[in-house]
């Protein structure tokens, strides 16, 4: 059973096709432009490529922070040892001491503002034990969430070879901890400087300063990544996250990083399709207590469309057939395809929108039998 219907202009405000929007080039070697409400890429450049994190790696230490204390197995104001491991990284440092009380709150502010190797040594070793257990918990945990070309050997950044990722994964993952962190998110990403041991170190993401709207993330450089950057920004309702790599300078990639994002925020415009529980059609259903049920979404279902020339978005509507009772809300039954401008925009699975308990003997009997006269 196949239902197509277009939608019209007027009530969404939709336009062109991305395509004929043409992405900004940028001064680097990779970059991704994603809109965190909706997880779609708005521009991007070699989004597969293997390259290697630098600092950027941080931000998978510090997800994996927030989220032992979410589970309650550290805690903020905890005492913290340092190991001589830890005091003696190389690189950027926080500055702590073996001697010196250091609580995790302290940590995590060196991690995410001065990127001290030294504190995520640490923290790794609070979490973990050893910082080698702590990196089979960073591959995890990448690949829970997606970041299948990702691969962590340190909590650091510091080069290794078999230490990589991609512009796409660290998309991913700063998307993450926006939304399954948003209250550490938002209390310590825009610090812009952070004093410990008598050293004050100031946040090394230009953007900053540079843009009110930017509230994170983070930098990394070594000289065989070159200059890096995940910024995020917030304007209005729509948040979007660009990934910027290998850039030639701390400058380069700071202009880099605010015209992607300014390009998102100029050229798209997120919009509301469907409401939750919307039902944007009836499926029939079989053995059921009820012959049909509402298919759609059961949250708001919303997309980046880009501004431009206006023009129709088209939707086709798939049921998979036949739709057996029992059916519980939220249960798969469908597909809808989107394209705009003749151009696919993606497939989408539709749900029940109401429970269809299973009909007695005899509904059930009579279904089966003109289903099976259906099949002949």
């Amino acid at each position: 059973m196949r239902f197509v219907f277009a939608l019209l202009l007027s009530l969404f405000s939709l336009l062109a096709s991305a395509q004929s929007i043409p992405a900004p080039a940028l001064a680097a070697k990779a970059w991704v432009l994603m809109d965190h409400g909706t997880g779609q890429v708005l521009a991007t450049k070699d989004p597969d490529t293997r390259i290697e994190p630098a600092s950027l790696t941080k931000l998978m230490t510090a997800y994996l922070t927030f989220s032992a204390l979410k589970a309650g197995t550290i805690a903020l104001d905890q005492p913290v040892p340092v190991s001589e491991r830890a005091w003696r990284q190389e690189g950027s440092r926080m500055f702590i001491e073996p001697l010196k009380p250091v609580t995790v709150q302290e940590l995590i502010r060196g991690v995410i503002v001065q990127s001290g190797n030294d504190a995520c040594v640490a923290l790794a070793e609070l979490i973990a034990g050893t910082e080698e257990a702590f990196a089979a918990m960073m591959n995890n945990e990448a690949k829970r969430l997606g970041m299948n070309n990702t691969h962590f050997t340190n909590s650091t950044g510091l080069p290794d070879p078999q230490l990589y990722t991609t512009a796409k994964d660290l998309a991913l993952l700063a998307s993450a901890i926006v939304r399954d962190h948003p209250d550490y998110y938002s209390s310590l990403y825009s610090l812009k400087e952070y004093r410990y041991n008598n050293i004050t170190q100031p946040n090394r993401n230009r953007l900053l300063w540079m843009d009110s709207t930017v509230d994170g993330m983070k930098t990394g450089h070594t000289s065989s990544a070159g200059y890096c950057l995940i910024s995020s920004a917030l304007r209005g309702p729509r948040r979007l996250i660009s990934v910027v790599l290998g850039a030639d300078s701390d400058t380069v990639r700071a202009q880099e990083s605010l015209k992607l994002l300014n390009f998102g925020f100029q050229f798209f415009d997120t919009v509301k399709l469907y409401s939750a529980d919307q039902a944007l059609s009836q499926f029939r259903v079989w053995k059921g207590q009820a012959n049909e049920v509402g298919a759609g979404f059961t949250s708001d279902f919303v997309m980046s469309l880009p501004k431009g020339q206006a023009d129709k978005i088209s939707a086709t509507l798939e049921s998979r057939q036949p739709v057996l009772a029992p059916l519980q809300k939220g249960q798969e039954i469908g597909t809808l395809k989107l394209s705009l401008d003749g151009k696919p925009l993606g497939e989408y699975a539709v749900v029940a929108l109401q429970d269809v308990p299973v009909a007695g003997f005899f509904g059930r009997l009579w279904d089966a039998l003109v289903l099976w006269i259906k099949s002949l």
